[in-house]
């Protein structure tokens, strides 16, 4: 009998789970949003007993539209917005505090102090930039700010996770307190080298580690869910960050094969087998996976805001009733009227690391209207991408031959077109382009021994279509953005306010 695989995938907006088939055919799916809470300008934090009740509902929702019972699944796969920082009370399993979301800048001034005088080692060790993106310095201000929190820490009583970590928990009924390779490299806590916790550094950042998961590998029978929880005793065989299960989905498993997710923000990755990458153009080095114990790492380039630009234009200025409204919206004017957005809605990620910058709209005349918004956003999405992926090419010696894309923006052919057209190379969208939940599902699926290694999974690959780059002159485009970036940029520690 062939199997039916669990995807969960705690995004950053919404909880959702796929029922796939042992095919890799979609049957099932749930989703449903969940709070974003913004107590201050830059500070963006969630509800982590939202994000769990939500992913339950959506897993019920999933399981209903498959027409299966809990006990028919055969394995479940994670994957999980990384970073984001849950800090809980492991005898009550309560939460001491909203969930810190990778977005959020509060301890953006902190990580520049520790960056000027520990920032080499820092990413020496990790791969990483010291930057607030990243948990480390989110764990630091919870133990310090939440009343009683540094002694309860410090009497083993707390336990910290990523999202992966705490659904984990949730699932098994709090007896498994585990993440992944991938997700430990993203919290400037881990030593991409040694493969492990980093007492060093675990120091600096003043976090005990006795609040610390234990690292596991990203497939293999990793935990086993709570038969009150779930209804049924099921292996828990996969578990990756999203972009690294994006990367796994989109079958990139050769040193060269990368992949760019549209989602909240944009995240290209580039696989890089067993060398670690050290780049001298912004970007991260981080691990991949690990399987049988041993890593593969990957470069990464990140960019905060890309899906979360056309949200704004939903929630805030209120021009398109719902997301997928952009491209008709866009293709009215068919163009952007001259001007040009810099999404740095909450500073600016790779290659640019900017934690200071803000978001601006230029160019504006008395002519601008709300489609050349809409193409302008889409453009900007676009050329972001391009400045990680032009970066990384340098790092890799070599140029961009093709991309492949997924996340739900991935569907936008207008965009798609725009961004071959601008970083001039093919952008090749897969048939399936929910690349993150079936990356979670071929973990999970290559855990329990359904795929027996990455050969099998090779013979998977379906593509849906090929954007090829018109022969078009960018330069007016990209010197306009540059200008945009250089003005954006320190924008509030240049403002009097």
């Amino acid at each position: 009998m062939k199997p039916y695989i669990l995807a969960v995938d705690a995004g950053t907006t919404s909880s959702r789970a796929i029922v796939f088939d042992g095919d890799t055919k979609k049957i099932g799916l749930g989703q449903f949003e969940f709070t974003q809470y913004f107590p201050q300008p830059s500070l963006v934090e969630h509800d982590a007993n939202e994000l769990w009740t939500t992913q339950i509902k959506a897993i019920k929702e999933a399981l209903k539209q498959a027409k299966i019972k809990p006990n028919e699944i055969s394995a479940i796969g994670i994957t999980n917005q990384r970073e984001t920082t849950v800090i809980w009370d492991a005898v009550t399993g309560e939460p001491i505090h909203h969930a810190i979301v990778w977005q959020d800048r509060r301890t953006s001034d902190y990580c520049e102090t520790i960056k000027a005088t520990h920032g080499e080692i820092i990413t020496e060790k990790t791969g990483l930039i010291t930057d607030a993106y990243f948990s480390a310095s989110k764990i630091r201000w919870l133990l310090e700010n939440v009343p009683g929190a540094r002694a309860k820490a410090l009497s083993g009583t707390l336990r910290f996770g990523t999202i992966d970590t705490w659904i984990i928990w949730k699932l098994t009924g709090g007896r498994s307190h585990i993440t992944d390779a991938s997700n430990a490299s993203r919290t400037l806590l881990y030593n991409i080298h040694s493969g492990g916790w980093d007492e060093d550094l675990c120091s600096l950042f003043d976090v005990p580690m006795s609040l610390l998961p234990r690292v596991v590998d990203s497939s293999g029978l990793l935990a086993v869910t709570d038969e009150a929880i779930m209804g049924a005793e099921l292996p828990i065989s996969g578990i990756a960050g999203d972009q690294q299960s994006a990367l796994f989905g989109q079958l990139c498993f050769e040193p060269g094969e990368a992949k760019n997710t549209y989602g909240t923000g944009c995240f290209a990755v580039t696989n890089t087998g067993e060398t670690i990458v050290k780049s001298t153009n912004q970007m991260l080095s981080t691990v991949a996976w690990q399987l049988d114990g041993k890593l593969t790492y990957a470069l990464e380039g990140s960019v905060y805001i890309a899906g979360a630009l056309v949200q704004w234009l939903r929630d805030g200025l209120k021009i398109i009733e719902q997301s997928s409204d952009i491209e008709e919206l866009a293709l009215r004017e068919g163009h952007s009227g001259g001007i040009t957005i810099v999404p740095a809605l909450s500073g600016l990620g790779a290659p640019h690391w900017d934690a200071y910058a803000r978001g601006t709209i230029m160019g504006i005349t008395r002519g601008t209207n709300d489609s050349h918004i809409a193409y302008a956003a889409l453009e900007a999405i676009a050329l972001s991408t391009a400045d990680v992926l032009e970066a990384m090419a340098k790092d890799l010696g070599t140029e961009l031959k093709a991309i492949k894309v997924d996340g739900g923006a991935s569907t936008n052919a207008t965009m798609m077109q725009l961004q071959a057209n601008i970083i001039g190379c093919p952008v090749i969208r897969p048939a399936e382009t929910e690349s993150t939940a079936l990356g979670a599902a071929l973990l999970a699926g290559l855990g329990i021994g359904h795929w027996k290694n990455l050969d099998d999974l090779k013979l998977l690959l379906d593509v849906d279509r090929s954007f090829e780059p018109a022969p078009l002159n960018q330069k007016l485009l990209r010197d306009q953005w540059r200008r945009a970036i250089t003005a954006c940029k320190g924008w509030i520690q240049n403002s009097s306010h």
